[in-house]
């Protein structure tokens, strides 16, 4: 029983009951009713535990505010202001003033720093003059505006000189290159043994034998294709079944045949083949050498040249790298766009992978044989997932313009897009297909429509060509980007089964990564003499 006054507060024993007595003998009372579960002392004991513990936190957040001197505050009123934002998901107000804020919302045009000598060049700078007084916030909040506004336009033109040097490298051919097909060109001339023909006689049914493994390269560089060759053949586990159809231009052919003469692949069986020597592309119009012409016209008067593309100063550096990218020659040369005829190149042939130049093979392939492709044309390696976001992040709007009501209303943008560079095509399938004329169809559309649809190369028509004939295979076939970036590991990229350096910094150039070069440079004789004599080297 406790009495205060003329109250008396009555607690039962049980503490089921507290009772409230008012004064003046009135019988009115409080009664409150605790909850029926009993409350033991020992939770009680630990109630008092905690109040205390929470009294003394409040005593030592307040008197924070106290020691600072600044907030005036009723002990309440500082907790509020302490704890308020933080139980209701609100932030405490800025501490910046607004002032800068606004200053660094405003647009700064680039003439406004044409000229300048006092915007500080370095962040170390810019902390030394602030440092010296005198300036209030909006004056920093200039300073800063300026020195980064500057930094960005440095940047940007940087980036973009970085892209045109690239350009420049990978659409020259390397001096050392070209001394070598002049070299094996000589060769050709001079030895019988560099003009032997390629199979010889005994080894030409094995051409068109759907029980041997038929592989299609199409390059005019000489010493890529001998890269790829030669890691095919060493890593296959039945050498002796293997044919390679290799596809040339004529210039490149000569070169070519007196390099695969003077270094035998055998057992394998190597095929040197120019293009006019297929009679299906000397009869009659061929599409593709139609749609080249056209699209070459188009792009010389549409993209007025890399000069015209860096000297603009409006557009993002990747959008200006994707411009300098559609002028290479690569995407408007006939063995970038010869795939799409390989059932009228290789009539008796029913399935067939085809591998670019710029790939290095470094596992068996035999087992693509028995991929089941259930009806589908073109076995390929998607490229909307993986763990590298940079190259394994491609779908449909990442090649086609999706601003075009052409594209957008037969496509979505959001499907996954699938590689070129190691693909097995069932030509079975696709004879009964009419892939394609459906190809040329949207080659040609491109054309008309100033090459709005698309910029880049042969993926794209490819992409719509395909669509619907794609059979997904594991991404352990073919690993994309080391032309691209070096973020990809050494490891990774050692255990997968064929690398791709898409890209341009291809593994026989100046600007190739170091780490990564080396998967193709292991496949390179460092120590023949037409290699010697033309100062290709390891590094």
């Amino acid at each position: 029983m406790l009495s205060k006054d003329n109250m008396q507060l009555h607690i039962s024993p049980s503490l089921r009951h507290v009772t409230v007595f008012p004064s003046k003998g009135f019988k009115e009372f409080i009664k409150v009713k605790v909850a029926s579960r009993r409350v033991s002392y020992r939770m009680l004991f630990y109630f008092l535990l905690f109040f205390t513990f929470l009294l003394r936190f409040v005593f030592v957040l307040t008197a924070v505010d106290g020691i600072d001197g600044e907030n005036k505050c009723s002990t309440i009123g500082c907790l509020g202001k302490k704890l308020g934002p933080r139980i209701l998901g609100r932030r405490s107000e800025s501490t910046i003033p607004e002032v800068i804020y606004q200053t660094l919302d405003e647009p700064l045009g680039k003439h406004e720093l044409q000229g300048r000598f006092d915007i500080p060049q370095t962040l170390e700078e810019f902390m030394t003059e602030i440092k010296k007084g005198g300036h209030d916030a909006k004056t920093f909040a200039v300073k800063l505006r300026e020195m980064v506004t500057l930094m960005e336009e440095r940047t940007r033109m940087a980036k973009i000189q970085e892209y045109l040097y690239r350009h420049v490298a990978s659409s020259s051919i390397p001096k050392q290159l070209h001394c070598l097909s002049l070299s094996l060109a000589n060769e050709h001339t001079n030895n019988a043994a560099a003009r032997l023909q390629l199979p010889s006689a005994e080894l030409v049914p094995a051409l068109v034998d759907n029980s041997y493994f038929h592989f299609v390269l199409a390059s005019d560089n000489v010493l890529a294709a001998s890269v790829v060759a030669t890691s095919l053949v060493r890593n296959f586990l039945r050498p002796q079944k293997v044919v390679l159809h290799i596809i040339t231009d004529r210039k490149t052919y000569y070169p070519m045949q007196a390099w695969f003469s003077l270094h035998s692949l055998s057992p394998a069986i190597i095929e040197v083949k120019a293009l006019h020597h297929f009679d299906w592309f000397t009869k009659g119009k061929v599409p593709v050498l139609e749609a080249m012409e056209k699209d070459q016209k188009v792009r010389s008067q549409f993209r007025g040249g890399s000069s015209a593309i860096v000297s603009n100063t409006t557009e993002k550096p990747k959008v200006i790298a994707a411009k300098l990218q559609a002028l290479s020659p690569k995407y408007n040369s006939v063995m970038n766009h010869i795939r799409i005829h390989l059932p009228e190149l290789f009539p008796s042939l029913n399935k067939v992978v085809f591998l670019d130049d710029d790939i290095v093979v470094q596992t068996d392939l035999s087992p693509l044989w028995d991929i089941e492709m259930n009806g589908k044309v073109n076995g390929a390696v998607e490229t909307c997932t993986g763990e590298d976001k940079f190259v394994m992040s491609k779908k449909l709007k990442s090649y086609l313009n999706f601003s075009h009501p052409l594209i957008s209303k037969n496509f979505n943008p959001n499907e996954c897009a699938w590689a070129y560079g190691m693909n097995i095509f069932d030509l079975e399938a696709w004879r009964k297909t009419n892939i394609s004329n459906i190809y040329h169809y949207w080659v040609e559309q491109n054309i008309k429509s100033d090459l709005s649809l698309w910029q880049l190369g042969t993926l794209p028509p490819g992409l719509i060509a395909f669509h619907g004939y794609v059979h997904v295979i594991d991404p352990f076939w073919h690993m994309l980007g080391l032309g691209y970036q070096e973020n990809t590991s050494f490891v990774d990229a050692e255990s997968a089964g064929v690398v791709h350096y898409n890209g341009r910094a291809k593994p026989w150039l100046e600007i190739a990564f170091p780490q990564l070069r080396k998967l193709w440079t292991k496949y390179v004789d460092f120590s023949d003499k037409f290699i010697k004599s033309c100062h290709i080297r390891a590094s």
